[in-house]
């Protein structure tokens, strides 16, 4: 019996997974327009992708935390940019902002010149499942799906047919090493296979912007080596945008600039200029 490799069930055997198209889901969304407004301006190639302007962050904890402190940072397309600092100094509060994941208390993201401000919450959902990919410390798995099922997932979550996803399901899963795995549920893999699964279903959309906070944090050494030149790796070939957070920094090796944190502010900034 023939199988399916994005459902991990035999062909023909019932609908897949998250087949159905969800609720504003469909192919031609717009993110880019707010109330009949264009909110992209003056964007141009070989401009800054991304880029976070005197943003800050206060936590309204006790009497108020601030996490980050009037940062700004301009990514060039094709970067590879690590974020290095103690725990605490505001990199996760950092990363969070310009994924869209929060709102800054002051100051401005803009993608490809997208104002994040000017973006209701489903738009900042669509902008992010098109063209932001994202890896976290803890795999964030869904435990009762297949390896090939959670990076089909943001796929059929904007609406791709079926036969990109398959192709693309199969491509990404040989591209970080685990297509032998394909059918295995997250409790079957070891931490290092997680990742790469995480890494895979992270690029499934194909985003210009792939955001990865302490991504090797739960690995040994080998393992998170891996997933750092798996990153690197994409970068050079597909031309995409890595920002990294992590403690790590012998992985500055790897990357175009390095970005040091203290205090929720940039302290330098090896191999370029701030933004």
């Amino acid at each position: 019996m023939s199988e399916n490799l994005s459902t991990g069930r035999p062909a023909g055997a019932g609908r897949p997974v998250g087949a159905g198209r969800p609720a504003g889901a469909g192919r031609g969304e717009s993110y880019g327009y707010l109330k009949g407004k264009k909110i992209t301006e003056g964007y141009k190639p070989g401009d800054p992708i991304l880029r976070g302007i005197n943003l800050s962050k206060k936590f309204l904890v006790g009497e108020g935390v601030v996490a980050v402190r009037e940062v700004s940072l301009e990514v060039k397309p094709g970067e590879f940019i690590l974020v290095v600092g103690p725990s605490g100094c505001g990199k996760s509060t950092l990363l969070s902002l310009l994924g869209g994941l929060d709102r800054p208390s002051a100051g401005e993201v803009l993608l490809e010149g997208r104002k994040y401000s000017r973006l209701d919450e489903n738009g900042l959902a669509r902008l992010r499942r098109s063209s932001i990919g994202f890896v976290f410390q803890f795999f964030n798995l869904l435990g009762d799906l297949t390896s090939a099922e959670n990076v089909s997932l943001p796929m059929r979550l904007i609406g791709l047919k079926e036969d990109e996803i398959h192709r693309r399901t199969e491509d990404l899963l040989a591209a970080v090493g685990m297509l032998e795995r394909a059918n295995h549920s997250p409790y079957e893999l070891s931490g290092g296979e997680q990742q790469r699964v995480a890494v895979a279903r992270a690029l499934a959309n194909q985003p210009k912007v792939v955001l990865a906070d302490e991504p090797t944090g739960n690995l040994d050494r080998k393992n998170g080596l891996e997933v750092i030149k798996l990153f690197k790796r994409f970068n050079k070939e597909r031309g995409q945008t890595f920002i990294v957070v992590t403690h790590d920094q012998s992985f500055a090796e790897f990357a175009d600039r390095v970005v040091h944190m203290e205090d929720g502010r940039i302290l330098k900034v090896e191999g370029g200029v701030v933004g």
